[in-house]
């Protein structure tokens, strides 16, 4: 009682002038009306308040018109310990200068749609001690300056983790607790992308998790790096084995049964001659400015850009451009901290060979393509269009001509010797050995009488073996 009397003397407002609400107190520019057994948000409020203190009452609902004028300079708001089940997705439009928000040690069951995103100015939110079970990804939505979150101690089976991820909703959040919920998994690959120094600030301890290997190395890795989420609840970070009800501590699952997880190797990358490749420090301290890297040969690398193969990013990258066999080795990044100095080291290993990209690969796969193709039809074509003598060879194959109609045609003429009539196809038939003297020529005594033939063919006149067509045959004539 004392202290609420020397605080209303010090207030400027006075408690005769009844500009401070009743069963509240009033020093400078805040107003406390904590554990004053209220239902109901006091009316009026002082325009000029820049701290609320409404904690430890019976305040369940809290409207669109709890504020009913602007405040312009409010920026905390206490509601914590009120039983509080309902807020307005309106409540906070009268308060846009809110950077401190305490909803903690409530009812709340749920996060609405587009709850808060009319505090664009929120850095701090507290909602622990709750009953949320639902978390709508919109219900962030505008918070471009929140930097701590705090959502343990509730009935969450599932965060949109996705907010984290796209790193445009919640761009500088640096702590978020998801503590003593029901989360069953999470997505170790994404989480393991996020910066260190989220990291450093993501806390998952008493969880239901399910015990998997990706999860144990995300931690294992967080406890190598002195990670405060990991290093501080290493105890705390259980989950269950497939098939067992109990509980046992992740950071043992390493080279036990049933999972037999194997530790992750920490900052290696893998290059190939002629790359270009990009080394993160991935330090723990967010907006360090002082940094530098030393290259495996001891060279300092400093500033913030160059045209050499090894150039340091203004993000406090190092990259490195047409990779050499020497490039490969463990580069160290120094970083001096707001707190602490740290250190941090990659691994580079460069292969001793070019790897071809994309590119190259499709014209490669083309180009065998098309000689596949090539080759098939060149077979094609010697199988079946190789040319031959004959005009019809590929038809239906008819009889040879008599051995005595053969006899009269010289075996080195390609002419055919018709009459007239209807003659045959250019068939070729090779004369027997009788009859031909030497280089196939026929022997002089006359030509021997032609058998009577029946039917179409039996006008076809003898060749004579000293005719022009035997003379000029395509076949040389060696004397």
């Amino acid at each position: 009682p004392s202290l609420l009397l020397a605080l209303s003397l010090l207030s400027p407002w006075g408690s005769a002038a009844g500009t401070c609400p009743p069963r509240c107190v009033c020093a400078s520019n805040l107003l406390s009306c904590s554990q004053a057994n209220l239902s109901t948000v006091p009316t009026p409020l002082p325009r000029f308040t820049a701290v609320l203190d409404l904690s430890h009452n019976n305040v369940t609902r809290l409207r669109a018109d709890w504020a009913p004028a602007r405040l312009p300079h409010l920026h905390a708001l206490l509601l914590s310990h009120n039983g509080l089940a309902f807020v307005s997705t309106e409540a906070f439009a009268h308060v846009p200068r809110l950077r401190h928000l305490d909803l903690s040690s409530n009812r709340l069951r749920a996060l609405d749609e587009n709850l808060f995103s009319d505090l664009g100015e929120l850095e701090v939110l507290l909602l622990y001690n709750n009953e949320i079970s639902t978390v709508d990804r919109t219900a962030f939505e505008n918070l471009g300056r929140l930097r701590k979150l705090y959502l343990g101690q509730n009935r969450i089976a599932r965060f949109p983790l996705e907010l984290l991820r796209e790193g445009t909703r919640l761009p500088q959040l640096a702590l978020l607790d998801l503590s003593a919920n029901r989360l069953r998994a999470v997505p170790a690959g994404e989480l393991q992308a996020l910066p260190a120094w989220l990291r450093d600030r993501l806390y998952l301890h008493n969880n239901p998790l399910v015990c998997d290997c990706p999860l144990f190395q995300l931690l294992d890795r967080g406890r190598r790096r002195h990670l405060s989420a990991v290093e501080d609840f290493q105890d705390e970070l259980r989950c269950f084995l497939p098939g067992a009800t109990a509980l046992v501590k992740i950071l043992e699952l390493a080279g036990k049964p049933p999972l037999n997880c194997s530790k992750a190797r920490e900052a290696v990358l893998e290059a190939h001659l002629g790359d270009s490749v990009t080394l993160g420090c991935d330090s723990r301290w967010q907006g360090v400015r002082s940094r530098h890297w030393v290259t495996p040969g001891g060279e300092r690398v400093l500033g913030d850009g160059g045209n050499g193969s090894v150039v340091l990013l203004a993000n406090g990258s190092l990259q490195l451009r047409a990779l050499r066999p020497e490039d490969a080795g463990t580069y160290s990044c120094w970083v001096a901290g707001p707190l602490l100095n740290e250190t941090l080291y990659v691994e580079l290993l460069v292969h001793n060979f070019t790897l071809h990209g994309p590119h190259d690969t499709l014209n490669t796969a083309y180009t065998t393509l098309v000689g596949c193709i090539l080759s098939v039809v060149l077979v094609l074509i010697y199988l079946y269009l190789t040319p031959c003598r004959c005009c019809c060879c590929r038809g239906t194959e008819k009889p040879p001509a008599p051995r005595d109609d053969s006899i009269n045609s010289s075996v080195l003429s390609t002419t055919p010797n018709h009459a007239g009539g209807t003659g045959e196809p250019c068939g070729s038939h090779v004369a027997s050995g009788a009859g031909t003297g030497q280089n196939g020529r026929f022997k002089g005594g006359g030509t021997p009488p032609v058998p009577a033939r029946q039917g179409p063919k039996a006008q076809r006149k003898v060749s004579d073996p000293d005719s022009v067509s035997s003379v000029f045959s395509d076949t040389p004539i060696v004397v």
